[in-house]
């Protein structure tokens, strides 16, 4: 196990450099792009599909330290334009990166080298749509700000939040599996997708697309496609099932002085507000005060306290929601789990305070340099690992904030330095990954493995479960055109 550690540390380290220096990979066993390819696919799309130029947004990853080099941007409108250009990449042994919003935080959506493009942009219309049932039919790069607006005109909601979701689509949503702010209320948003179709990396079109909410007719092979991260197939349309919009959304945020008191609100939300809860959320008090300095929202307390705990309710009866919510709130103040609190009186006010939890990411960016990690673990061993990373830089100029969606043992830790720093980089990783294994938690737990965890994946993977993953991405995709270099090591 030692052993294993130290080639972890290693590899971590090498990937790092990597990533600052921009060094190249080298080229495993695809094609070259010729002007050839180029023709062909001239002749499969439009103009407007066959990009050659000014492809930077495609090439360089949402955090701006990953850069490609792809010379072509491929962009289908249709599922059988993908078919097409994917049957063709494929004999030629051309690698293929899939790509959505490209708002991806593990460089999953980015080309590595030179790899071929294939953005869905073009797939964003919305189709279908029954107004009776919220069922609604969209193309893959639908964005997913598009689709909520869309059900909340006809009295629904998307099942899923994000802090992107004005980029972000839905066919990168499924093919990450990724994760948002209202998980306790509607659960992962594999359990929203009633049907699919993908297509596989020969050309073969997978049709599985229905609006039926029971189908108990053996296995399930759509899920497979949700959470691969475009190594099995791309994700071209999908139809959801919407829930229907709320009538009543109130909040309260708590300002706390221990993490024993976070935990102690959470649970009682649970217990006490369950049915109606919809967000859970907490955040420090380094986190909060630079979302406060640096997005200029309004603070709405008289002090800073070392926690926050933030709870949204979502119902369809206001009065009988605020009863709720007032009673959640009294049993709080009573049993001393909170110093302050407050409850905004409208849905204005309500936006306003939760936007200092979504926009906690955009307040600690101005700091300095960002190390993020995505993780999960037990609720009760939260606090003892930011703790340990901060114990790890005792002596140095760096910020340490923590913030996630505690109900569901999601944790985000920042780490910031004036400027990216060697130093830190190798107190940082696998440490925190190894700790976080340690505790029986995830080193992954909304954004995925793209490139940058690949190496930490048997982490998490035993080698059961790793042989069944290289087994499904050999039969998918024998040639390993799809996201070389992605999820799993080659």
């Amino acid at each position: 196990y030692n052993e294993y550690k130290s080639y972890l540390r290693n590899s971590m380290l090498q990937a790092h450099r990597f990533l600052r220096k921009g060094v190249v990979l080298g080229r495993c066993l695809y094609s070259s792009l010729t002007d050839n390819d180029i023709n062909h696919f001239r002749g499969v799309l439009d103009d407007a599909g066959v990009l050659t130029e000014d492809l930077d947004f495609y090439n360089e990853d949402w955090l701006g330290i990953m850069k490609g080099r792809s010379k072509l941007v491929l962009r289908p409108s249709t599922t059988e334009q993908v078919s097409s250009v994917l049957k063709y990449c494929n004999d030629r042994k051309l690698a293929v990166v899939p790509q959505g919003g490209n708002t991806g935080l593990v460089f999953g959506s980015t080309p590595l080298k030179d790899e071929v493009v294939l953005s869905l942009q073009r797939m964003n219309k919305i189709t279908k749509f029954d107004k009776d049932f919220g069922v609604v039919y969209c193309g893959g790069g639908t964005v997913l700000h598009q689709i909520e607006e869309y059900g909340k005109d006809h009295g629904f909601t998307i099942p899923h939040d994000l802090g992107s979701k004005g980029s972000c689509t839905i066919g990168g949503n499924l093919a990450t599996h990724a994760g948002g702010l209202r998980i306790v209320r509607y659960g992962r948003l594999r359990g929203a997708v009633l049907g699919m179709k993908i297509v596989l990396a020969d050309g073969t079109i997978l049709d599985d697309m229905t609006m039926m909410r029971k189908d108990n007719t053996g296995y399930d092979v759509k899920q497979l496609f949700i959470g691969s991260e475009g190594t099995l197939g791309v994700i071209t349309e999908v139809s959801l099932l919407l829930p229907a919009l709320p009538k009543s959304v109130n909040l309260v945020l708590f300002g706390c002085n221990s993490f024993e008191d976070v935990m102690k609100l959470c649970s009682s939300a649970k217990r006490d507000v369950g049915e109606i809860v919809s967000a859970c959320e907490f955040m420090d008090g380094t986190a909060m005060q630079a979302v406060v300095k640096n997005v200029n929202i309004p603070y709405p307390m008289e002090n800073f306290y070392k926690y926050y705990f933030l709870v949204e309710t979502s119902g369809m009866n206001e009065v009988h929601d605020k009863e709720k919510l007032e009673s959640f709130v009294a049993k709080a103040f009573e049993n001393g789990l909170c110093t302050d609190g407050v409850v905004p009186e409208n849905r204005n006010q309500v936006a306003t305070v939760f936007s200092l939890r979504e926009m906690i990411a955009v307040g600690l960016r101005p700091l300095g340099h960002n190390y993020q990690f995505d993780l999960s673990v037990p609720i009760q061993r939260m606090e003892e690992l930011l703790q340990k990373v901060k114990a790890r830089f005792d002596e140095m100029d760096v910020i340490v904030a923590g913030y996630g969606h505690i109900a569901d043992n999601d944790l985000h830790i920042k780490v910031i330095v004036p400027q990216a720093n060697p130093v830190v980089e190798s107190r940082l990783e696998p440490f925190i990954y190894e700790a976080v294994h340690e505790m029986g938690g995830s080193i992954s737990s909304e954004h995925g493995i793209g490139y940058q965890k690949v190496k930490m994946l048997p982490l998490n993977k035993n080698k059961y479960i790793l042989n069944i993953m290289k087994v499904l991405k050999n039969t998918f995709d024998p040639n390993g055109i799809l996201n070389p270099y992605k999820l799993l090591e080659q």
